[in-house]
């Protein structure tokens, strides 16, 4: 497949995009592995939605400076606001074990999360893609993955719920706390989805 453009730092931009969104994920699954040191970890999430805010602005000012772009425009912002917008879910729910002063973690929330790391290493895979010779099958490949793991983390999602809603004589201020946090994750994944169907369409579009 070809190269839908010669200004490799629109797609170097998008790439660390999806890096960012990773890491998150992954120091996100450190913290529910690791309630005892909650606000390190929260602190290192901020740090890289920090990092992921500055990549986000970085796209939009070189997007309105450049005359010819190597995607459309709006293909580039849309891309890119999808992207951020995984980190900054991942963040607002690690943020709310602080805020919600959780003492420990629910045994549902280490396996929704690493779907949640599977999902935007896949994520990373299929923006790549977009700068690279990869042909269509393999591109092809790693979007049927992603969309396989968000229908998984979607059963996984649901089955917390179930869980967290029916256990018997739990708080129910403590049931809303942890299904924002469950909903944070959700969002996160669903966005991964999204950011698969963006490259999907830039891909027909550019063939």
């Amino acid at each position: 497949m070809k190269k839908f453009g010669k200004e490799d730092l629109f797609y170097k931009i998008l790439e660390q995009q999806a890096v960012t969104a990773h890491r998150a994920a992954l120091a996100f699954l450190a913290l529910a592995q690791d309630f005892e040191h909650l606000n390190d970890h929260v602190c290192l999430i901020e740090q890289i939605e920090h990092e992921g805010d500055e990549l986000t602005h970085q796209l939009a000012n070189k997007v309105d400076a450049t005359f010819v772009t190597p995607l459309d425009k709006e293909d580039l912002r849309s891309l890119s606001g999808a992207l951020d917008d995984i980190t900054d879910h991942i963040e607002a729910g690690a943020a709310r074990a602080v805020l919600y002063q959780l003492k420990t973690a629910r045994p549902d929330l280490v396996p929704l999360i690493n779907l949640l790391v599977q999902i935007t290493d896949a994520t990373v895979k299929a923006v790549q893609s977009l700068s690279s010779k990869a042909n269509r099958a393999a591109i092809h490949d790693v979007l049927v993955t992603i969309h396989r793991l968000e229908n998984v983390s979607d059963k996984a999602f649901r089955q917390a719920l179930g869980d967290l809603f029916n256990s018997p004589c739990d708080d129910p201020i403590m049931v809303i706390k942890w299904k924002e946090i469950y909903d944070r994750i959700e969002i996160a994944t669903d966005k991964c989805e999204d950011v698969a169907n963006m490259v999907e369409s830039v891909v027909v579009k550019y063939a």
